[in-house]
């Protein structure tokens, strides 16, 4: 075949299809051969590293988990930047994991407003239009694939002290440090360490896993551990050893995928069906994603006039998560962050004096850090042992329905209506056991039920024709109408009489008692119209108009028009270019557009002040107060963005790809404002419109042919984007934890204090602007005088904050090869990131001094200052509350933990055999495939134990960000497979 019919091959766009000759926007399509191609519960995942301009980030590696899917940039502060996602030409809300991505035909991401704006105001962040398959004329075919395959934990620990002497003696330095570098000699800080080492109530670590011969100590003055010491220590009640919490709590698991396919079709009718089946584990106990998935699409050609469609969807969900704080970061009941937090002295497991790990009706006794005649000091709880017995889990039932009529009574006129149906309900029920962490309220059960029903109605004409045979033309016209309603109850209560039942007809308690239910409404409409025109198929011109209401806003600001223009070029057609046979596509092209944001997740209506009742049984009397503060004059949030560019392909189709140059400007920003204690309101703000932003940058996409022939054909492709986010007008200031919003900066502008390094005495120091109040002679300046000079202090509380820059990326993409020979098939892709930073608030946590008895150490620790290794940027161990290390004691973000960003990683390897037809046409089967692949199979980055995927860079908060231990870790996946056609 000759890729040289790709300038002609057809592609899916706004309400309807276009070449891509004659395109005028901006968009990346991916075909289902590179979809299925990736094994993932959702196909978004698939966009990584394969479209340029689409940033692909993470919050969590669980099964079933869609990645967060950003086009071209940040496009607001506080509204939503998440794309709109069509699917068979209407609006999906429910979650893309919730699709098999083996019934995706294609997924057309279309990027400048040319292409998105007759979508309106929910376009502006981009849009993601998936199609599902369809069958064609011909005999029925039957496909069956088959998949099995092992998930584990991609990204490793820390690189921390996991050897149980190394951390006693590292903690056992910082003790007599806090001492012997704050006046005292060196026997008295040696006496202050023996004593309180194991005192968890003076900075000490509780625990004695050594045994120690009488009347010595576990170290010895040269910080090491004594010689004469054994692993393994009995009190005559228990025995205490050290567990490995990690490799206890991670392991691996089995994944399953199946899937049936049937379809064909006469010249009047076609259809396609499918049922799948996919069981996801986890890399913990009590993680696993179950899907069950069933579609059926058919097409009637009732007349020669008529045509019906109908596509039918069904998915249930049935997923199992750990316990509910698995996703805060430093909580104890979070297993991914406890595992690699704790230090390595702490036993899991409660064992007899015998050393044989005791049991209690059955179940395994966990060291809770309080059960044995030792404890932990800090870190409380056991994440591990409450994920055993906790439980949360999740029901899901989506139902998709989209039924439409084709009409064309005359020749070139297209009447169509589409109603698509939605249903999504979602039951969710968190078990705390009485075993566990809750057991002081013998256990609780919450509930958690919703119901999303949405209705989308959309009805286009479109005429096309052609005058003079080079004057071509397409008109459109339209309405659509979104109806979307949201309804919920929530339980929670405790005392459990069953403590295996997380239901609230089991709880029995009364101050907890909790019950609650509500409904939301949401609903836009819009008139749209596109008028798409080109001449003897060189010069293109499109112009898209639409009308577009929200019941977001306040009457009298519900209502904006957003509208594009799109010009395009063939040169290759033109006569000076006749002569060059090489060039296959050569298009200008450039695009302008306005588009609007309505997205404000966190409330439906914002314009409207929102009241809570509450009733005194005391009085009699109900209460009422303000719940949410309204702002009438809230409107649109506007995208104003224009696009030039030039697409291309070369020899036959050899080289293929585009060159885009965007900028992408935000303005009448929703922004949520915070109300000062002066108001005397109770609500803490409101949403208004205010500021503007711009992205801007460049994208570059080529892919090509670099061997082929009738037997071999070896691919590549690279991408690559490079942009930049700017705010170029705000009311005011805003500092946040560890950002700021300022004009001249990101929407990820790091603001943090500066670290100075080390004194001569080993001591953290950081920057901090003093006021210079006297002259060299000690005369007070008068204070317009006064001024600020940069110093450093050793006293954390003094540091200041400073703009430390943009944490953004300065280029980002993906790079792949696919390579076929005699029936083999061998495809790998790569993603990339380059110039970037995130916070590594999990590293900060590990380099805590030694303050935070208890906690694990990174090895970097061992690094530290003394007097005998001066020559490092590392502050002297210490558990003296003086002494701020890294600034851990105050959880204050420190430049030093910005770590760059930049990452290799390997989405997707997949090799993978056809057998010769000659083999299988016996057995009437039409093609058989085995193939072994492999999914997230490395990532290289600064730090080990980081993945700088997890997010844009800082987050919302400076602890854990951006990391594996504070969440769920992304997984490796590798699978083996077989697809059979009948």
């Amino acid at each position: 075949r000759s890729d040289v019919n790709l300038i002609d091959e057809v592609m899916v766009v706004a309400y309807g299809k276009t070449k891509r000759s004659a395109f005028t926007g901006s968009a990346s399509e991916l075909k289902s051969e590179a979809i299925s191609a990736n094994i993932v519960s959702g196909a978004t995942a698939a966009l990584a590293g394969t479209v340029a301009g689409v940033t692909v980030t993470s919050s969590s590696g669980e099964p079933g988990s869609s990645p967060t899917i950003r086009v071209r940039g940040v496009g607001s502060i506080n509204a939503t930047q998440t794309p709109l996602y069509i699917v068979d030409g209407a609006p999906y809300t429910a979650g893309i994991a919730n699709i098999n991505p083996n019934d995706i035909e294609s997924m057309t991401v279309l990027k400048d407003a040319s292409a998105a704006a007759i979508y309106g105001a929910r376009g502006a962040n981009g849009v993601v239009i998936i199609t599902t398959k369809r069958a064609k004329d011909g005999d029925a075919k039957v496909t069956f694939d088959a998949k099995w395959g092992s998930n584990s934990r991609l990204i490793p620990e820390y690189d921390v002290i996991d050897n149980p002497a190394e951390y006693y003696e590292t903690h056992y330095r910082a003790m007599f440090n806090s001492q012997y570098y704050h006046g005292a000699t060196a026997g008295e800080a040696y006496a202050f360490a023996n004593k309180n080492l194991l005192d968890r109530n003076n900075g000490g670590l509780g625990y004695l896993v050594y045994t120690v011969p009488e009347g010595q100590n576990l170290i010895g003055t040269n910080f090491k551990l004594n010689p004469n010491a054994t692993l393994g220590y009995n009190d005559g009640e228990y025995f205490y050893t050290p567990d490995d919490w990690y490799d206890e709590a991670f392991h691996s698991s089995f994944r399953q995928e199946y899937n049936a396919t049937v379809s064909g079709g006469t010249n009047r009718l076609s259809y396609y069906a499918s049922a799948g089946y996919l069981d996801d584990g986890g890399q913990v106990n009590n993680s696993r994603y179950q899907r069950y998935t069933g579609r059926v699409n058919v097409d009637y050609q009732v007349k020669k006039w008529l045509r019906i469609t109908s596509n039918l969807g069904l998915t249930h969900i049935n997923s199992q998560s750990p316990s509910f704080d698995a996703d805060t970061w430093g909580s104890s009941g979070n297993i991914f962050y406890i595992t690699q937090q704790i230090g390595p002295i702490y036993p899991l497991y409660v064992r007899d004096a015998e050393g044989n790990i005791m049991m209690t009706d059955g179940r395994v006794q966990y060291d809770a850090g309080g059960s044995t005649n030792q404890g932990r000091p800090n870190v409380v709880g056991n994440a591990v042992r409450d994920n055993e017995v906790n439980r949360d889990q999740v029901y899901r039932d989506v139902f998709t329905a989209n039924f439409g009529a084709v009409v064309t009574p005359i020749d070139g006129l297209t009447l169509s209506a589409n109603i698509a149906v939605m249903s999504n309900n979602y039951r969710g029920s968190s078990l705390y056991s009485t075993f566990g962490s809750s057991s002081n309220t013998d256990g609780a059960a919450y509930i958690n039920s919703r119901r999303y029903y949405t209705v989308n109605q959309t009805y286009t004409a479109a005429y096309a024709g052609t005058i003079a045979d080079v004057h071509n033309y397409d008109i459109l016209l339209g309405y659509e109408q979104f109806q979307n309603t949201e309804q919920y109850n929530w339980g929670q209560n405790d005392h459990l009489y069953d403590p295996y039942v997380g239901e609230l007809g089991n709880a029995y308690g009364t101050s907890s008692k909790q019950l609650s239910s509500g409904s939301d409404y949401y609903m836009t409409e819009g008139f749209f119209g596109r008028l798409q025109y080109d001449y003897d198929s060189r010069y293109f011109a499109s112009f898209s108009l639409r009308r577009d209401a929200s019941s977001r806003f306040a009457p009298g600001h519900r209502w904006g028009t957003f509208y594009s223009v799109g010009l395009g070029w063939q040169m290759n057609k033109e006569k000076f270019l006749e002569d060059a046979e090489w060039i296959d596509l050569l298009k200008l092209k450039a695009s302008y557009g306005v588009q609007g944001n309505d997205g404000i997740t966190s409330s439906f209506y914002p314009y409207a002040d929102r009241y809570s009742a509450s009733y005194n049984e005391e009085t009699g009397q109900y209460n009422v107060t303000m719940s949410s503060k309204g702002n009438e004059d809230l409107t649109w949030e506007t995208n104003t963005s224009w696009n030039v560019g030039v697409d291309f392909s070369f020899f036959k189709g050899r080289i293929n790809g585009s060159l885009d140059f965007f900028h992408r400007t935000t303005t009448d920003m929703l922004y949520w404002m915070q109300v000062p204690p002066s108001s005397g309101l109770s609500v803490r703000g409101y949403y208004d419109n205010i500021g503007s932003l711009y992205n801007r940058g460049i994208e570059f996409t080529v892919d090509g042919a670099i061997f082929r022939n009738d037997k071999i054909e070896w691919r590549a492709n690279l991408n690559l984007t490079h942009y930049k986010n700017e705010i170029t007008e705000l009311d005011h200031e805003i500092q946040n934890t560890a950002s700021i919003y300022k004009v001249g900066g990101s929407v990820y502008q790091a603001y943090m204090h500066k670290y100075a390094g080390v004194n001569e005495q080993g001591q953290a120091q950081y920057y901090y602007e003093r006021l210079v109040t006297e002259d060299e002679a000690g005369n007070e300046l008068a204070e317009a005088d006064q001024y600020y000079v940069t110093d450093v202090t050793t006293q954390g509380t003094q540091a200041s904050k400073y703009d430390c820059g943009t944490v953004l990326p300065k280029l980002q993409g993906g790079f792949g090869t696919s390579l076929r020979f005699y029936g083999f098939d061998l495809t790998a892709q790569f993603s990339y990131q380059l110039g970037g930073k995130f916070y590594d608030g999990s590293y900060q946590a590990l380099m805590h001094n030694g303050q935070n008895a208890g906690t694990n150490m990174h090895r970097d620790l061992l690094k530290a200052w003394s007097e005998t290794n001066t020559n490092t940027n590392i502050p002297r161990l210490s558990t003296a509350a003086a002494d701020d290390g890294l600034m851990y004691g105050s959880q204050s973000p420190l430049d030093f933990f910005l770590t760059s960003s930049d990452y290799l990683s390997l989405n997707n390897l997949t090799l993978g055999y056809t057998l010769p037809k000659t083999l299988i046409q016996n057995l009437e089967l039409s093609n058989v495939r085995v193939y072994v692949s492999g999914q997230n199979l490395f990532v290289l980055t600064k730090r080990q134990g980081s993945d700088p995927r997890y997010n844009m860079g800082i987050g919302s908060m400076t602890q854990g960000t951006g990391l594996a231990s504070g969440s769920y870790a992304s997984m490796r996946n590798i699978t083996a497979g077989i697809s059979v056609t009948f």
